[in-house]
């Protein structure tokens, strides 16, 4: 045996020797090194984050990575325990230690996973805060909000989250706003900054308004109508954001924060001396409103401020006036000399149809029928607002139903309908809103999704999918049977109005 492992012994060494001997260049390489840019997981552990209740494992579609993290965590300071087959992993100039390196999540963060020939893949970590809404903080130390005439002072902040701007700790006063929607337990408010403040992506400005969509379950009348507006041939059309509300650190509900329809450069463009003017009822105004009476309605001044009487005045109430009672004179149709020489027929046309396609309650005479006019130019319908009630979301009138016309009772456009050529305009262009119907139902698609966290958070605090809250005509035990409610009483309407005009 021993002479057996003597000679494998010399042969083996013979052939060492040999191969040194032929070739001394043979450099024995170390095995390749198989580097990926792949994360293949990422989360947040409990055991690295103290202010997480449970691990959060996050989503990986390609090269965006998405999750969600609850009220209480500090999104501004988390631990990420991920795994890669890179070299490294860098945010910014950082190196990553998986377990251990603290990110500000607040916004969108970039991963680049890098290998050592310098590849390199990114990956955008989005991770949603509470509802995914941004938050809009109001503190007014403690004082409550109780009051539709009193403002209450302090600040207000937001927290942007993954979409928009933060705002720090801004100068601002707040009070009560509505008429039937202040009656709500869910309250909205009009909230006024010291100074122009850009809100959500919104231009700048001071006066920002709070719906509370407290009757309506979906929280989409109000914005579904305006996205109708930005298809319209209407100068301007609010722009509304959806924002989680805190007022003195207690959550409040998900709101439509909203621009004002009032005189602005970026709202209401009147010039230097244009007006503002709305069809309302004399219970609804202030004291100190000024207004004057047609045949048919009353009209409030909304702006600019004018004394009874005065120059500016006497101008707008004539020119309405005058344009009444050209409208129901016998030559009203004139092409020339009748109402269309008072009136832009295209603004009044496209009002129309948004307030007729979703019935719109409140806009057949009673109360935010808006108007404007420059002097010098013709009269202009709008702009848009108040539809939390339309949609059918009524229980005490026929626009409950999707069939029938309500706003065509109007006085003034029951006498518009009497003209061919008006009729004419509004055939053509309901036929542009009919195009434009899978548009829509699509926006409601999105923005119920947008809002599906947000409205259970919302129903938590008040309680209102399966319980009536006036004047809904339906009561829903589910979120997603309001929307297809909404969705079903808007086809079926579309659809009765598409006969119903061809017929005219």
């Amino acid at each position: 045996m021993k002479k057996i492992f003597y000679k494998i012994l010399v042969i083996t060494s013979l052939i060492v020797a040999s191969c040194s001997d032929n070739d001394t260049n043979i450099v024995i390489e170390n095995p390749p090194v198989n580097e990926g840019t792949e994360i293949t997981e990422f989360s947040f552990l409990k055991s690295n984050n103290p202010s997480l209740l449970f691990d959060i494992n996050l989503t990986i579609d390609g090269n965006v990575i998405t999750g969600s993290v609850s009220y209480e965590v500090n999104i501004k300071d988390l631990i990420a325990t991920f795994e890669h087959d890179g070299l490294e992993v860098i945010v910014g100039n950082s190196k990553q230690i998986s377990g251990t390196t603290h990110n500000d999540f607040s916004k969108k963060t970039i991963y680049s996973v890098r290998t050592s020939d310098q590849r390199e893949e990114d990956y955008e970590v989005a991770v949603s805060y509470f509802t995914g809404l941004p938050i809009f903080y109001i503190n007014t130390n403690g004082v409550p909000i109780d009051s539709k005439d009193e403002y209450r002072e302090g600040y207000a902040s937001i927290f942007g989250g993954l979409n928009f701007d933060n705002l720090q700790n801004k100068e601002m006063k707040i009070r009560g706003r509505g008429n039937s929607t202040w009656g709500h337990p869910k309250k909205p408010y009009q909230l006024k900054f010291k100074t122009q403040t850009k809100v959500l992506g919104i231009p700048k400005d001071r006066k920002w308004i709070f719906l509370a969509e407290h009757s309506d379950k979906t929280l989409l009348r109000n914005k579904i109508a305006f996205e109708m507006g930005y298809l319209s041939n209407l100068d301007w059309t609010p722009k509304s954001e959806y924002a989680e509300v805190f007022l003195n650190n207690e959550y409040n509900g998900t709101y439509n924060i909203s621009q004002k329809v009032e005189e602005s450069n970026q709202r209401v463009v009147l010039g230097d001396n244009g007006y503002l003017l709305e069809i309302d009822q004399l219970h609804r105004l202030d004291s100190d409103d000024v207004y004057f009476y047609t045949n048919e309605f009353l009209i409030c001044i909304k702006e600019p401020e004018v004394a009874e009487n005065s120059s500016e005045f006497d101008y707008i109430n004539n020119l309405i006036i005058n344009f009444e009672a050209n409208l129901f004179s016998s030559q009203f149709a004139n092409p020339t000399t009748g109402y269309a020489s008072f009136i832009d027929v295209d603004s009044f046309v496209d009002w129309y149809l948004i307030n007729e396609i979703t019935k719109n309650v409140d806009a057949r005479w009673y109360s935010s029928i808006f108007l404007n006019v420059i002097p010098g130019e013709k009269i202009k319908m709008g702009p848009l607002w108040d539809f939390d009630l339309a949609f059918g979301n009524v229980d005490y009138a026929d626009s409950q139903y999707w069939d029938g016309f309500w706003i065509k009772q109007n006085p003034w456009y029951g006498r518009l309908f009497e003209d061919p050529v008006f009729v004419e305009k509004v055939k053509e262009r309901f036929s542009y809103f009919r195009d434009n119907q899978n548009f829509i139902l699509d926006k409601i698609d999105f923005y119920a999704n947008y809002l599906n966290l947000a409205q259970e958070e919302n129903d938590i605090k008040w309680d209102i999918i399966g319980n009536y809250a006036w004047p809904n005509p339906v009561v829903y035990d589910t979120y997603e049977e309001e929307v297809a409610h909404l969705k079903n009483w808007y086809v079926q309407r579309m659809d009765w109005l598409a006969n119903a005009f061809n017929n005219l």
